[in-house]
């Protein structure tokens, strides 16, 4: 569960707890050699499946916990609350892509990987395009510092990775036409960049919940069956 400075945890033992800045850091820590060779060779192929595994799971609470926080913000407005479902399921799909790509190299089943890369894109874009949105409308309505700067930030890592996608796009489709010298490690520049940017905007979330805490609990011994 996720709980603020002011929660009262009466109903539940606390087991653990975590600062959700330290928590958030978790998520997006991929330290990789290499983006093909982590996902095509041995052993490299099972060190980037097992971390992306493990942190999977505290990805999708991230999602839980964003979708939580939009509809506290947006009670009484229906256009914001229906763009944080929207925004959920491009959050979920995302995380689900990551995995499938993940966990089918390019090297076992081309289209498979191929079209998971392209599920993971689209709805990675499209989540930070409307989480963009949803914090436009916070920034308007609220006056916190942190949620300022997490918006200010948020917009310009967006731009960014919109920009470098791009780029490696039109590097790759010049490297399959024309074989130049030079333009394949251009792709693969821009490729790194908007894994990295990727990995940026979702640490964002060290600002829009920094006061809180992850904490796993067990019951209290009278509700326990």
């Amino acid at each position: 569960m996720l709980q603020g400075p002011y929660s009262s945890l009466d109903r539940d033992r606390p087991l653990i707890r975590v600062p959700f800045t330290s928590f958030i850091v978790a998520t997006v820590s991929n330290y990789l050699p290499s983006i093909s060779s982590a996902i095509s060779r041995v052993p490299e192929r099972y060190i980037w499946r097992s971390c992306i595994g493990l942190h999977s799971a505290p990805r999708f609470l991230v999602s839980a916990a964003y979708f939580s926080f939009y509809r506290g913000r947006f009670s009484s407005r229906p256009p914001e609350q229906l763009l944080s479902v929207l925004n959920l399921i491009c959050s979920l799909t995302e995380n689900t892509g990551l995995l499938l790509l993940t966990y089918v190299s390019s090297t076992e089943t081309y289209n498979v990987h191929k079209y998971a890369f392209a599920v993971f894109m689209g709805s990675s874009l499209l989540h930070m395009l409307i989480t963009c949105r949803l914090w436009m409308v916070i920034r308007r309505h609220y006056v916190h510092p942190e949620e300022k700067t997490s918006c200010v930030w948020k917009q310009r890592i967006f731009l960014f990775n919109v920009g470098c996608f791009l780029s490696a796009g039109y590097f790759f489709r010049r490297h399959n036409q024309h074989c130049e010298a030079g333009v394949y490690t251009l792709f693969s520049l821009f490729e790194y960049l908007v894994v990295f940017s990727n990995m940026a905007f979702h640490m964002t979330a060290f600002w829009d919940f920094g006061s809180k805490e992850v904490i796993v609990a067990t019951p209290p011994e009278d509700k326990r069956y």
